[in-house]
């Protein structure tokens, strides 16, 4: 125990070294976050950063999908943040989780297992393949992993076009850690790039992107909540909860399937999502829901690029809006696609950006009140 606190710590000195550059980038200038919290750079030059996974140790780890590779994120002797590439010439891998000193990485068609990955950060490793029959289309093939609080490891398979019904895609599947016993959790879901579990209900909830070319406004992108295995959400019959797909909605009732929790904007490209459970942020943010939206591509204009804030109630959403934005600027200039979140042990969150190969750090800090605030001027 005393080695791995003594590596958070020293994982913490170099966020804290890393930041200091970020006051003068004119990204970091650009972003804005509610009073109190302070958004800053962590890492830079992870090309095509996506997924972030947490080491036992303190590593950081984050795939890149476009670049093949998986790189280690962790603080060397002299405290200073050092980026390692672990694995390389994989196939689109995206997802990405860690289990028991293990990591577990997704490509296309494979799961992939790095065992007692932090002890052997310092070279390249040889993967063991724990499931191959993932189907190997690669439209909406960047598959999202994570092991839920029943221990197994659960994977998205997105539709392999933007509407169409296809045996086997369009679903969130699990299965045991050694590749066996795979089932179906839930299905009806266009392209889940994100998922995390409630942490009180223990229920799994998942992001989904809306189809396209319906206009600019329909429909929305959806935060869905799954509260029984096998529970169907829609698509291709019904987006949204309430319309009826052009080509498909004949054959299906929008009222037979889950309507989402909450309906998030149209074409936000909602991917990762995240419940805050750390203790540096305010109370008030305990248990609520953030949601890494990457950004519209076919809208005539551009709306997402921005971190979003979903509260709950109980396990009810009474509220959506912006948390951290600023990727989107001067009229539809782009600086940044958040795509995964990431909690550390000192309740920070780290967001990921694929377009600039980035790793962003937000923290809160208690404002200054009163005298106190002109006494420090």
């Amino acid at each position: 125990m005393y080695f791995v606190r003594a590596a958070l710590l020293s994982l913490t000195v170099a966020i804290t070294a890393s930041a200091a550059s970020a006051q003068v980038d004119p990204v970091v200038a650009r972003l804005q976050v509610p009073e109190g919290f302070r958004i800053e750079l962590f890492a830079d030059g992870v090309d095509n950063a996506r997924s972030l996974a947490l080491g036992d140790s303190g590593t950081v780890f984050v795939s890149s999908r476009r670049g093949g590779r998986v790189y280690a994120l962790a603080a060397d002797d002299r405290g200073r943040l050092r980026r390692k590439v672990i694995a390389d010439d994989l196939q689109l891998p995206n997802g990405i989780a860690c289990r028991d000193g293990d990591l577990y990485v997704a490509e296309l068609t494979r799961i992939l297992r790095f065992p007692d990955v932090e002890a052997r950060t310092g070279r390249k490793q040889v993967p063991q393949v724990v499931y191959d029959r993932l189907p190997g289309e690669r439209h909406h093939g960047a598959r999202f992993i994570d092991f839920g609080p029943d221990g197994r490891l659960y994977v998205s398979i997105g539709a392999p076009c933007n509407v169409c019904e296809r045996d086997g895609f369009g679903l969130i599947g699990s299965l045991a850690a050694d590749g066996s016993d795979w089932r179906v959790e839930a299905r009806g879901i266009r392209n889940s790039v994100g998922f995390a579990w409630h942490p009180v209900t223990g229920n799994l909830w998942f992001t989904d992107n809306g189809r396209d070319m319906l206009g600019d406004n329909r429909p929305p992108g959806e935060l869905n909540r799954v509260t029984a295995r096998g529970q169907h959400f829609g698509f291709p019959f019904c987006h949204g909860g309430d319309i009826a797909d052009p080509q498909y909605g004949g054959e299906r009732d929008c009222r037979d399937f889950v309507a989402p929790a909450q309906k998030l904007g149209p074409h936000v490209a909602p991917l990762g999502v995240l419940f805050y459970t750390g203790k540096m942020f305010p109370e008030s943010y305990r248990n609520q829901v953030f949601i890494a939206e990457h950004g519209s591509w076919n809208r005539s204009q551009k709306i997402g690029y921005r971190i979003t804030l979903v509260r709950l109630n109980g396990s009810d959403a009474v509220s959506y809006a912006p948390f951290a934005e600023g990727w989107l600027h001067d009229g539809g200039q782009v600086s940044g696609r958040p795509v995964d979140l990431l909690q550390l042990p000192d309740g920070s969150l780290l967001v990921s950006d694929d377009l600039q190969g980035r790793i962003y750090r937000i923290t809160y800090h208690e404002p200054l009140a009163g005298i106190e605030r002109r006494q420090a001027r």
